[in-house]
Order: structure tokens, then C-alpha cells, then sequence
């Protein structure tokens, strides 16, 4: 499995752990998982072209392998 699969694995099993055990309403639980999900996302859109052209390399070279 790729280093970035297992960062969405982790990131649904959190998820799904504040959706069931976090006290409080449901919306917080939505919002912390929104949050844990949306992260990597808002990570990568911040990257300069010149960064996530660097990126996609190196993730084609690790498929590749």
C-alpha cells in the first residue's frame, strides 16, 4: 500500500472513531471529521506547481517500482 493510502486509511478510522465516541453533538463529530479528511486536501492545493509537478513524480516512481 502506498504512504498515501495509508494516510487515507487512518484518516476514515479516525473518522469513523469521532463520529462514534466523540461526546457532544453530531455536528462536531462531522465538522472533526471533515477536518481530519480535508486536510491533506487543503496540504496539497497550497503546494507552488513547481511542488506538486515534483510530487506526482515521485508517486509515479513508486508505483513503478
Amino acid at each position: 500500500m502506498s504512504p498515501l493510502g495509508k494516510y487515507y486509511v487512518g484518516a476514515a478510522i479516525v473518522a469513523v472513531l469521532a463520529l462514534l465516541f466523540l461526546p457532544g453533538p453530531a455536528l462536531l463529530g462531522w465538522l472533526v471529521a471533515l477536518g481530519v479528511l480535508g486536510a491533506p486536501v487543503v496540504a496539497y492545493f497550497m503546494l507552488d506547481e513547481s511542488q506538486r509537478a515534483r510530487l506526482r513524480r515521485i508517486r509515479r516512481r513508486q508505483i513503478g517500482s
